[in-house]
């Protein structure tokens, strides 16, 4: 296994900081940059993949590798959705740690075994249909960390309930390693309270809070930064 960095990133999710992570709806540097002026904690990007919820495409990382160099230069902490069938090749793993990348994160049916022999530290994806020994798995990877995307996909965009909570906390129970919750529901500022108090790690804002332009990036981010800094 490698020696994964002892990140500031990586304290702040592991020391209960509870950090705010935004998951770019495209690969815009305008998108980029609002979300650093809201505040956030780190960026996660895409590789060859399609975003159901934002029904956007990414491509391979030759394909994607000059906006990843510019990112680069943002000089935020950075995490990679690797891919879906697809993914990176070893040496593509490591020029993305030559980047800074620290993470990469897959639903967990689509791990390959060498993206555990990088020097990216794993996030693998629950999905909703995930099983008990899928998180079990998961949670045996040393140095892992773990994504919560169990919400379907018929749900996406609805409020966070009660319910959703009590799965997340389910989820943080059985694991015992750092869970990051995505907001295929529509996160709230409200939201960050309840889901620290679930155990969760850290938030995921993905297109359905933030919208696709710097704008709408602008406006709805910075409330749920305040708000989880203060949770």
């Amino acid at each position: 296994m490698p020696d994964y960095p002892d990140t500031p990133l990586y304290r702040a999710i592991t020391g209960g900081r509870f950090p705010v992570i935004v998951s770019l709806a495209r690969h815009d540097m305008a998108l980029a940059r609002a979300a650093k002026d809201a505040g956030v904690d780190a960026l996660k990007i895409h590789l060859n993949a399609y975003h159901r919820a934002g029904k956007v495409s990414f491509g391979s990382f030759t394909e994607e590798r000059p906006f990843l160099e510019e990112l680069a230069t943002l000089g935020l902490p950075l995490l990679v959705m690797a891919g879906q069938e697809t993914l990176p090749s070893p040496e593509e793993l490591e020029a993305l740690a030559d980047l800074g990348f620290e993470g990469f994160n897959v639903y967990f049916a689509h791990m390959q075994p060498h993206m555990l022999q990088s020097r990216l530290r794993p996030m693998p994806a629950l999905a909703d249909s995930s099983t008990d020994a899928d998180l079990e798995t998961i949670a045996a990877i040393p140095g892992a960390m773990v994504e919560a995307s169990i919400t379907r996909f018929a749900d996406y965009g609805k409020p966070l309930t009660d319910e959703d909570v009590a799965a997340y906390r389910s989820v943080v129970e059985r694991a015992g390693i750092p869970v990051i919750a995505p907001s295929q529901k529509k996160f709230v500022p409200a939201d960050m309270a309840r889901l620290k108090g679930a155990g969760v790690a850290a938030a995921l804002l993905g297109v359905i809070v933030t919208g696709d332009t710097p704008s709408s990036l602008a406006s709805a981010v910075p409330p749920i930064v305040a708000a989880a800094r203060a949770a």
